[in-house]
């Protein structure tokens, strides 16, 4: 990547400037920049050739991002549409229903149907449909990452914290540490490995359903004693066994991640890079590929 010379900054730093400018500082978001790219990557492989021309088409006109894949971090850096990133449930909530934003006037759900809706206009300018692009890969991304569809209280696991390698909170293990220390950072083979255990029934089955579905698998996987996330108790899922919500001036409860912890739920990280990936090729094709 070429980054221009400043007059009053040292040229080491300005490549890291632009460096910083591209990927942006590291957070807390759904998957982190690498779960985010291989889901997007996993996509454009699924294209039929009218959809990747035309997604290629749209990213050629990013002044920042040079594939589809790189593009799907932007809603991230910095953070746009800040309450669309989740859907939060009640605790006592065994699922979504026909309200797809439970507790909110906005959410996961709603940004993908508005999202789908702008990518499929015909007569729509390239820079709507461009964004429209680049949102629609984040948010489903985001609905597969189980954590995103959980709980206000505790801020989907980013209060709950964590003792073991990943030194964070059990949101960021979710996002980041199991993909980077079981699956590794390179993103195109980790895609393409992924990609290359989807057969035809699975593309079947999984295209068939809907993202309200997908919420709610990502609910149910947030929610199993696996994940460690919640107790269940008194038919709802409790933060701790002897306290329901997590209180402003409560200490936070602590997640033991070990070898353990990382291989019960490796299975589950594979499957859901996976079907978002193909999920959202799959929407792809309907909006731009004529299928």
């Amino acid at each position: 990547m070429h980054v221009p010379r400043r007059a009053d900054i040292p040229h080491a730093l300005s490549i890291i400037l632009g460096l910083l400018c591209l990927f942006g500082v590291p957070k807390a978001h759904a998957w982190g920049d690498i779960g985010h790219q291989i889901i997007c990557a996993i996509a454009l492989q699924e294209l039929n050739p009218r959809a990747q021309a035309e997604v290629n088409r749209l990213i050629q006109l990013d002044t920042r991002f040079p594939t589809f894949s790189q593009s799907c971090i932007w809603p991230d850096h910095p953070r746009k549409r800040s309450a669309e990133h989740f859907v939060n449930l009640s605790r006592s909530a065994t699922g979504i229903g026909n309200d797809p934003c439970p507790l909110a006037a906005k959410c996961t759900l709603t940004a993908i149907a508005e999202d789908m809706a702008a990518v499929s206009q015909v007569n729509a300018l390239d820079a709507e449909k461009l964004a429209a692009l680049k949102y629609l890969g984040h948010w489903v991304g985001d609905v597969h990452q189980p954590l995103h569809v959980s709980f206000q209280d505790d801020k989907g696991g980013n209060d709950i914290d964590e003792r073991g390698p990943c030194t964070k909170n059990l949101h960021a293990v979710w996002d980041t540490c199991l993909i980077t220390r079981k699956l590794g950072t390179d993103i195109l083979a980790i895609a393409t490995d992924l990609r290359s255990q989807v057969t035809d029934a699975h593309r079947a089955q999984w295209n068939s359903t809907s993202p309200k579905d997908w919420a709610n698998e990502s609910f149910k996987i947030t929610t199993s004693q696996a994940v460690a996330y919640c107790v269940r108790k008194q038919n709802a899922c409790w933060y701790q066994a002897n306290n329901r919500e997590l209180d402003p001036d409560e200490e936070k409860k602590v997640v033991s991640v070990n070898e353990g912890y990382m291989a019960r739920n490796l299975p589950t990280i594979r499957l859901r890079l996976t079907q978002a990936g193909v999920r959202l090729g799959g929407l792809l094709n309907r909006a731009l590929g004529g299928e």
